[in-house]
Formats: C-alpha cells, structure tokens, sequence
C-alpha cells in the first residue's frame, strides 16, 4: 500500500509539474518560499527540501540536475548524542548569471551577479561578480569579459547568416522570446553548423594528413 500511495504522489507530482515551462517554473518555488526574481530560466524542477533557504535574483540560467544542498546530512553521525542537530545554510544567487549543468552549491554560498559557473561543478565557497569559475572545488578561471569576447570571436565564425534577424540592437527582449526565436530557428542553425563543423573537419583532415 505504502508503494502504491508513493507511486500515486509521484504521478500526481509530474501532472502538477507539467503545466509548468522554464520560465514559468519560479510561480511553482515562489509558493514554496524560495526568492525568487523576474526573466530567469530555471530548467530544475526542485531547489531542495528546503527552498525557503534559496535565493536567485533576476535573469539567471540554472540548468538541469543543478543541486542545492542547504543542509548537511553529516550531523546524521550524532543524532543518537544530540536527537535534534540539524546544521542549515542559505544559497544566494545574484543577477544575471549562469549555473551550469549538474552544478553542486553548498549552503552558506553567495555567487556574485554577472558571474558563471561551469557544468559539474562543485561550489563550496562565495563566488565574486564577474566571473567564470569551475571545477571540484570551484575556482576562478578567468573574468566574465574576458569569456564573452572568446565567444564573440566564435560565433563570428559559427554564426549563420540572417540568424535573428528580427533582433535590434540595444533592445532587451524577455529571456523567454529569445528562447523562442532559437526554437523557431532550430533547423536553420542545425544545417548551417552541419555544414559548418564538416568543412572544418576537412581542413583538419588535410591537415592531419600533410603532418604525417
């Protein structure tokens, strides 16, 4: 009966959770007591069993698996001594910035705005603004600038051509219009970097092939 009353819940769960996109998904945490700003795309479906203690400012990007873990199961060891120790940190994410994929954040974490964590990452300490950092533990790896003009000089090359084309300049769109657009345009840019990564794979091949 246990199993069944486990089974029904979880159902019932994914049938509430559909209704809910990206960027609709904060409503959801909201209730829950999480802080929670405007523009994000939150692609979890759960910031822990205890959102309240979790705070993402506005026009962040937290990708999938990324976990909050505000409470240290390790006072386990000493329930038997101390019934009640429980030990509990808050997470604190400033604007715009991005939380890479399967991400870990610890309790008692600030990440200053503007900053990026890369995927699989494991964030133990604050993170200033305007940076990127990765790694187990994470680390500072270079500045928020110096990366977008590294993806600037890609895109240059990787871009396709009429790509977005409806897009102004110095305009701010809603994060949500932007991930239409890419929608929309999802197989002009599937065949562009098609042909894109085959040519330069040729280069490299004929490259290869003079080195040897």
């Amino acid at each position: 009966m246990r199993n069944l009353a486990k089974i029904f819940r979880n159902i019932l769960h994914k049938i509430r959770m559909s209704k809910y996109t990206d960027f609709t998904i904060a409503e959801y945490f909201r209730k829950l007591g999480a802080h929670i700003g405007e523009d994000n795309r939150l692609e979890v479906r759960t910031l822990g069993p205890e959102p309240y203690l979790v705070t993402i400012g506005n026009h962040c990007t937290i990708a999938q698996n990324v976990v909050f873990l505000v409470h240290d199961g390790a006072t386990w060891l000493f329930t038997e001594e101390f019934p009640s120790l429980q030990k509990f940190g808050t997470i604190q994410i400033h604007d715009n910035c991005f939380i890479g994929y399967n991400t870990i954040i610890m309790g008692n974490v600030t990440i200053g705005p503007n900053s990026i964590i890369g995927a699989g990452s494991i964030v133990t300490k604050n993170i200033p603004a305007n940076v990127v950092a990765a790694g187990n533990p994470a680390r500072i790896i270079c500045t928020t600038e110096e990366y977008k003009k590294k993806v600037l000089r890609i895109w240059q090359e990787q871009e396709p051509p009429g790509y977005f084309s409806s897009v102004k300049k110095g305009v701010k769109y809603p994060a949500s219009y932007i991930q239409q657009l890419k929608n929309r345009d999802r197989d002009l840019l599937r065949e562009h970097l098609t042909g894109f990564f085959e040519r330069k794979k040729k280069v490299t091949d004929i490259s290869w092939r003079a080195y040897k």
